[in-house]
């Protein structure tokens, strides 16, 4: 049993005010492999005091040394590697091909594009006889999700470091070992004392006193809609500001003029990845009615060519367990809700995959001749099912497509004239399109309930940033 009993405040390890701890299970096994602490509003108040005090200073540091203190987090990240994603496997159950190639490198790459971003970015812009100046926003609160851990926390802890901001952060309580051990590396990289807190804990008794925290001047959260609503209502009293990527339940159109076998497969796998644990994953896939018998067979085929095995031994492509007890639950709850509302069950279903007697793995599951009112079409399920609709033509699509309260991403696959045309009418944050890779550069957030800001390259940057206009700086 590994034991991190300590929190990070002030730069460096310190006991709890108040003894009490968690265990913390591998969904793979349902064994506890490791114990931390859980924090008090006490301990909130220790780091943000410890923030709130470094921020005079190191807010005024040079754009190059903080670029080179981001340059040191990435390199040291690149060089525990193994540890990284080895932490991230055993805590939410990624396989461990997945952690290598994505969990840690993309968490890594936020800190490397972030250094990049900040030795370009202006600062001072003159316009006539006014100095309009961007300046750090103050101390700030963090809390993140366990579904792609690292990369969550790299999103908030770059871009608020290359402001020149101070911050406290709350990593999920299921899959916290991840940021002990970046904490480890950004004290190795020489992080000043003070700069960067960490606290473990739950939603109400760290989350909470850090959202409502007087000292604090910015919350960015990472989660579902409904934690994110109160971490805005906590943080509405101080009128500090709110940053949150939330719930997603993402469209990829398929219009009639794509490559069926490409676009129907490809996208059942791109839902399939990390257990279908992305928040903008394309769970539901709109396809022509005309080609719906050929579109299920093709995703039938695909769901079941997905193999389901344990983290350690997972070969690429392979998936591995919901990351907790309670998501597993709501997971099988929405499956058995689908069957009974009249959906197809084209592949999968409910229960654990043949040769799986305990861990919370769930089968790579497709339903079919689903329409956009169902609870499956509707609620985010968070796990590796896909919702097939059929659509009579590309305004039906595209109709369909923005109905729904979310809005964080939407794919689209088609000829490329008419796949941007439509892209550009999905009401949502960030759309792929002919299955366009990730771009750090480019900004990362949603419209309606799945938040508010952005995240990734420089417009996650500028959230760190207050604007403040000097007039009369040039003599007219």
């Amino acid at each position: 049993m590994k034991e991190y009993k300590q929190f990070y405040i002030d730069g460096a390890w310190v006991d709890p005010v108040e003894p009490r701890t968690l265990e913390i299970e591998n969904p793979a096994t349902e064994e506890n492999f490791a114990v931390i602490s859980i924090g008090s509003k006490a301990d909130v108040d220790k780091a943000v005091a410890a923030a709130r005090k470094a921020f005079p200073a190191f807010s005024q540091t040079s754009v190059e040394y903080r670029a080179e203190l981001l340059e040191k987090i990435a390199a040291g990240i690149q060089a525990r590697m193994p540890e990284m994603a080895e932490a991230i496997s055993n805590e939410m159950g990624a396989p461990m091909w997945l952690a290598n190639a994505a969990q840690v490198p993309a968490g890594m790459g936020h800190f490397a594009t972030t250094a990049a971003i900040l030795r370009d970015y202006q600062f001072e812009e003159l316009k006539g006889t006014t100095l309009l100046r961007k300046e750090p926003i103050g101390v700030c609160g963090f809390i993140t999700p366990w579904n792609w851990p690292l990369n969550q926390i790299a999103c908030k802890v770059a871009p608020a470091i290359a402001a020149g901001c101070t911050m406290v952060l709350k990593p999920s309580e299921i899959a916290p070992l991840d940021a002990m051990i970046l904490t480890e590396i950004m004290h190795e990289a020489g992080v000043p004392k003070g700069v960067f807190n960490l606290v473990n804990g739950d939603g109400p008794g760290v989350g909470s006193a850090l959202s409502s925290h007087p000292d604090v001047d910015m919350m960015s959260f990472t989660g579902s809609t409904r934690a994110g609503v109160l971490v805005a209502q906590a943080a509405a009293p101080t009128v500090k500001r709110v940053a949150q990527e939330l719930g997603g339940k993402s469209p990829n159109i398929i219009l009639p003029s794509a490559d069926l076998e490409k676009a129907v497969g490809g996208g059942v796998i791109q839902m399939m990845t990390n257990t279908g644990q992305s928040c903008n994953a394309p769970s539901r896939m709109f396809v022509q009615k005309d080609q719906q018998d050929k579109a299920i067979a093709i995703a039938k085929a695909a769901a079941e060519s997905v193999k389901v095995m344990m983290p350690g031994e997972a070969s690429p492509g392979a998936i591995g367990p919901i990351s907790n007890g309670n998501q597993y639950q709501k997971v099988q709850n929405l499956i058995e809700t689908g069957i009974k509302e009249g959906a197809t069950l084209v592949a999968g279903g409910p229960g654990r995959p043949e040769g799986f007697n305990k861990g919370y793995f769930a089968r790579p599951t497709v339903f079919a001749n689903v329409t956009n009112d169902m609870t499956i079409a509707r609620e985010e399920i968070f796990g590796p099912v896909l919702v097939m609709i059929p659509y009579e033509d590309v305004d039906d699509a595209v109709e369909m497509a923005n109905d729904t309260v979310y809005g964080l991403a939407g794919y689209v696959q088609g000829a490329e004239d008419e796949a941007r045309k439509v892209a550009n009418r999905i009401r949502a944050g960030q759309i792929q399109v002919n299955g366009a890779r990730p771009d750090f550069t480019a900004p990362f957030g949603g419209y309606g309930q799945s938040g508010n800001g952005r995240e990734w390259g420089e417009h996650g940057f500028e959230e760190f940033l207050e604007v403040k206009a000097v007039m009369g700086y040039k003599a007219a």
